[in-house]
């Protein structure tokens, strides 16, 4: 377990780094931040592509229901798209789209924008073609690619802030599912492996912050939603044991579910638990990144949406089981 109150000092200065256009180091450290790359690059020439760059063709209409139907865009690097998957059924994409059906009672146009191999910095490129879309809702599925490359955080931050506050302002509801916890996965051996949990959580927590201040809310991924990834790693990874198999992507997708539904308006609003309560939001989006399926989103607290130690946040657990019950 990695020591919360260090994550949130982490996401605290990897955010305000990109705010003010810092480079944003984590205590990790510039040397170690050079280990991790040249580790990572060797990660991911072992792990290869044996899936190709392209995930199935998904976009469409989905639920054969009256009415207009409610427009889904998918955002990001591959889990966005479903890499590795054969059959579109089994995409997170469509997984949400054919959930956000059965509660809207309206068919789902889905459009899918995410690309393999996208890092933040592509997100730019992603919007541009999300707002000609005009969706109602934009899920974004980003982070992973931004710890196996040479990405620095605050950039990555301030791209996925950038992208989030766009799609806000053109009056689009936004869920980003946060940095996965790359710990979990097979080919990152030890020492690494430690340090790219601590570097993806602390990535994510930062990712909590600028999507929550730029309108949005998030969806911890943290261990890539459960410790199934990490005592089945068979069953929930692909043959790449990178990438989601398709009970790993299911996963995914019905743990972001009620997040997009409540954004929707077609989700009660839960209250937090008392032992959660509103938060400043570099404490809540620090705890979130070690609780997997936990959603970070704007508060007040006595009408004010800011305290003393900042934006106020609350944090919300959202079983995935409770998707299943209502999609």
């Amino acid at each position: 377990m990695i020591w919360t109150p260090s994550v949130a000092r982490a996401a605290r200065r990897i955010a305000t780094a990109a705010a003010v256009g810092g480079g944003g180091l984590t205590v990790l450290g510039a040397t170690v931040y050079g280990v991790l790359v040249a580790e990572a690059l060797l990660a991911r020439r072992m792990i290869g592509r044996p899936h190709g760059t392209s995930g199935p063709r998904a976009d469409g209409l989905y639920g054969d229901l009256p009415g207009d139907p409610v427009k889904l865009v998918m955002l990001g690097d591959s889990t966005s798209v479903g890499l590795g998957m054969a059959n579109p059924a089994d995409t997170p994409g469509v997984v949400l789209a054919k959930g956000v059906a059965a509660l809207a009672e309206r068919p789902v146009s889905l459009v899918v924008l995410g690309e393999s191999g996208a890092a933040s910095v592509q997100l730019a490129a992603q919007v541009d073609s999300a707002l000609l879309e005009e969706p109602e809702i934009a899920v974004i599925f980003i982070g992973a690619n931004d710890v196996t490359s040479q990405s620095m955080p605050a950039t990555a931050v301030r791209h996925l802030a950038t992208a989030v506050r766009r799609l806000r302002e053109a009056g689009i509801e936004v869920v980003v599912g946060t940095c996965p916890d790359l710990g979990t996965v097979r080919p990152i051996a030890q020492p690494l492996r430690w340090v790219t949990r601590r570097w993806s959580r602390e990535l994510a927590a930062a990712q909590t912050v600028a999507v929550v201040e730029a309108g949005g809310r998030t969806v911890a991924f943290a261990d890539v939603l459960g410790p199934e990834f990490a005592t089945n790693p068979h069953e929930m990874f692909g043959p790449d044991r990178f990438h989601p198999s398709v009970r790993g992507y299911l996963r995914a997708a019905y743990a972001v579910l009620p997040s997009v539904c409540a954004a929707l308006g077609l989700w009660p609003e839960v209250q937090p638990v008392r032992s959660e309560g509103s938060q400043p939001i570099y404490l809540a989006a620090a705890m979130a990144a070690e609780e997997p399926g936990t959603e970070v989103t704007a508060t007040r607290v006595a009408g004010r949406a800011f305290g003393p130690h900042g934006r106020w946040a609350k944090r919300l657990r959202r079983s995935p089981e409770s998707a299943l019950d209502h999609a």
